[in-house]
């Protein structure tokens, strides 16, 4: 079960720390733990509540009226909503199945991250599905895991989900063509969230670049024998794992040095790498769309 401060909530569920706690006190919407400093502190069902009351209050309710809902009430409310978000693409379309999938990932239900999933393939095909949908999802989960406050089997479990569905399409996509130019995707040493490099593999090779995959944990040794051997153009890496300014700032410069004649992208949330200063040759890929300009 992950635990949340009150700032983490604020992130996540896009609600000001001032409201959450006027919510509480005027409503009891919430009731936070404290803990012996008196600090607030929150778990996955009030973090799951949060979610489900921004959907509502998006959709036009009012907090007054929300807060009087039992939770079968409150369940049945997010329901029709959700399935109102299916049948159009609104631009709350968008909030709706992020706060859907992220709740299907507490409740490690698979039948609605399949039900999101599908609907969203046949609405939008894979690749926009990936772009517009999964992307600004796994950058929720991300920021989640960053601040140590999501159980790693949530975790395993939607990305195993997601895993499946992109390396079936990976599989589909046909082979581009020799001369076209190359990417190396990899994860540094220690770095095992592998799922943004993966989905970064389709939308390159769905758009006919080459792809050398070496996917987790790569030592820089192995790296650079690997640049070595296929002279790609580029390298593209995830960085996801917490580490410190100067460990990310370190590797970051031992890259743009050893591999000064390439160009090399660099994958993270500004939690990680929004202080990071890096080389000529060396950019912080900040959101999917920047991804675009290389294909």
């Amino acid at each position: 079960m992950g635990t949340y401060s009150i700032k983490d909530l604020e992130k996540l569920s896009g609600i000001k720390a001032h409201t959450i706690r006027i919510w509480e006190s005027r409503y009891s919407l919430i009731e936070p733990q404290r803990t012996e400093t008196n600090i607030r502190i929150y778990d996955d069902s009030q973090l799951k509540k949060l979610l489900n009351v921004s959907l509502l209050i998006n959709s036009g309710f009012k907090i007054s009226k929300i807060s009087k809902f039992e939770i079968a009430e409150l369940n049945r409310m997010i329901n029709e909503i959700y399935q109102k978000a299916n049948e159009s693409l609104i631009n709350k379309s968008l909030e709706v199945q992020l706060n859907a999938l992220i709740v299907a990932m507490i409740d490690l239900d698979e039948d609605k991250f399949d039900k999101i999933f599908s609907t969203n393939v046949l609405r939008l095909g894979f690749q926009k599905t990936i772009t517009d949908i999964v992307y600004p999802f796994l950058e929720k989960v991300g920021l989640m895991w960053g601040i140590d406050e999501i159980n790693p089997a949530q975790e395993h479990f939607i990305s195993n989900l997601i895993r499946q569905k992109v390396i079936t399409a990976i599989d589909g996509l046909s082979v581009p063509n020799r001369q076209n130019e190359k990417f190396l995707l990899f994860l540094p040493e220690n770095e095992l969230h592998e799922m943004g490099i993966l989905l970064a593999h389709y939308l390159l090779k769905a758009n006919g670049k080459q792809i050398v995959y070496l996917g987790q944990n790569v030592p820089f040794g192995d790296l650079a024998e690997v640049v070595e051997i296929c002279n790609p153009k580029f390298l593209l890496t995830f960085m996801v794992t917490s580490k410190t300014k100067e460990e990310v700032q370190e590797y970051v410069n031992k890259l743009g040095e050893i591999f000064a004649d390439k160009t090399i992208l660099v994958s993270g949330s500004d939690y990680t790498l929004g202080d990071i200063n890096f080389p000529q040759n060396t950019s912080w890929l900040k959101q999917v769309s920047q991804l675009e300009t290389y294909y």
